[in-house]
């Protein structure tokens, strides 16, 4: 685990111990700092009794404690532990605050920041696995993978010092004050998570924080340069100058696109050309990226190819949990030379918005909509009229039958549900788990039913 000196004696109290949580308290109390943990449930409690003090934070005088660790989870702009936290002049912080302080007295290294709204995982694991085929060590975190703290601290290779690399949600921003990413990029931003900050405005603003975060000498990368985002380059423009601030050049990769068989679509254009922007300001040479990302095995989750069945390929986009998520995959695989739509398009779940959102842009190679879930009677609503086929069928194995027995050689069924899971699953891995799993048995396709990828694994 990442540990430091500069922890010990300090008081920290934490606040929610599920994986990032309990990681920060083992890799404080490995530092020799005091420490309190909280945690509603008991379970999670348990292997911190006798170990250090075990109280709610909330009902205790905070008065002395260097800083308060929440999990990202935690809402802060309603849950009463900011009011509490702040009465006593306490600091709210994440784990990856943690990481930052440690840096200090870790081996000689790097750190990329990537933020956004969609892409963000997918850049990440791109960057880690270019830089693992070009022999350079690096390490992935943050929103993805085994928590930060968790993990043992890089040392320098023989290719060049070793790189963090760490996807970093808002939530994750918001409680970090003083991570300076030697390249940080921002992928996009579409209004999500709105219930967490007032307004799309104070989102994007809470996504520009990495930028501020960081030195102006260091490379700040974007992937679009959209509203807000054009604003936030242009900001960033006139802080730094233009060899520091640079957008994306998805032109000088385009025509290679058909190389990259996990990366296909607008969207991994756009993911491509932010990765190699920043591998190549950490040395990765245009000869050593352009032979790894022909051997990117992709995200679970994300444009995952589950099988091909009888012509038919069947795609878990289960991590597309908004519309601007999904609107990318409709347009991944173009119509066949005969003009024939291809796609069987399964959606919904709980929505995070209202309408189709950029779906509404790409429904030309539609063939057929199966609606799933709470919103499923909204987007057969929406749909119908305006795609050939609509079929109303509440469960995702209702949907995939029906996809399985309505397509034919050369279509594509895609489980892109544009919504949040939480109306039937814990969350959007068990969601595509169990969309894989009823791929193996209605389409009698050879499917690992586990989770075959880790990130921690893409260069192999």
């Amino acid at each position: 685990m990442i540990t430091s000196s500069a922890f010990s004696g300090q008081r920290f109290a934490i606040l929610g111990l599920a994986r990032s949580g309990a990681a920060a308290a083992e890799a404080l109390l490995a530092s020799g700092a005091q420490l309190t943990v909280w945690d509603r449930q008991d379970v999670a409690r348990t292997p911190f009794e006798g170990r250090c003090e075990i109280a709610d934070p909330l009902e205790m005088d905070l008065s002395g404690f260097d800083a308060l660790v929440v999990s990202p989870g935690v809402p802060l702009n309603t849950h009463p532990i900011a009011g509490h936290a702040a009465k006593h002049g306490v600091p709210i912080i994440g784990d990856i605050e943690l990481f930052a302080r440690a840096r200090s007295q870790l081996l000689p290294h790097k750190v990329v920041g990537i933020t956004g709204t969609n892409g963000k995982s997918t850049t990440v694991a791109l960057v880690h696995h270019i830089l693992k085929m070009a022999g350079i060590p690096s390490l992935l975190g943050g929103n993805i993978g085994e928590p930060i703290m968790a993990q043992e601290p890089l040392a320098p290779g023989e290719n060049g010092e070793g790189v963090y690399v760490l996807e970093l949600s808002s939530y994750q921003i918001d409680l970090t004050t003083s991570l300076d990413c030697d390249a940080a990029a921002l992928t996009n931003i579409t209004p999500d998570h709105l219930d967490r900050y007032d307004g799309f405005a104070a989102y994007a603003a809470a996504k520009e924080r990495l930028f501020f975060m960081q030195s102006a000498r260091n490379l700040a990368v974007f992937g679009t340069l959209k509203e807000p985002v054009g604003a936030i380059y242009r900001r960033q423009l006139e802080l730094r100058g233009e060899d520091r601030a640079v957008a994306a050049d998805l032109d000088a990769l385009r025509e290679r696109q058909g190389e990259w068989p996990s990366l296909q679509g607008p969207h991994n254009l756009e993911n491509v050309a932010v990765a190699v922007a920043i591998v190549e300001e950490l040395g990765v040479t245009e000869a050593q990226w352009q032979h790894a990302l022909p051997r990117f095995r992709g995200l679970p989750h994300r444009m995952e190819i589950v099988c091909e069945e009888d012509g038919i390929l069947f795609i878990n986009d289960s991590k597309a949990t908004n519309t601007d998520a999904s609107a990318p995959a409709l347009v991944a695989f173009p119509r066949c030379d005969g003009g024939k739509a291809r796609i069987h398009w399964i959606v919904g779940g709980l929505a995070k918005e209202d309408g189709l959102g950029k779906c509404a842009e790409h429904l030309e190679d539609i063939a057929a909509v199966y609606t799933v879930g709470e919103a499923g009677p909204r987007f057969a609503d929406l749909l119908e009229g305006r795609v050939p086929r609509v079929e109303r069928c509440e469960l995702v194995s209702e949907a995939v039958r029906r996809a399985k027995e309505t397509a034919t050689e050369g279509d594509v069924v895609l489980f892109s549900p544009a919504c949040a899971s939480f109306d039937q699953f814990r969350d959007y891995e068990k969601r595509g788990e169990h969309f894989r799993q009823l791929v193996g048995v209605i389409a009698d396709c050879d499917v690992d039913c586990s989770a075959a990828w880790s990130a921690k694994d893409s260069a192999l």
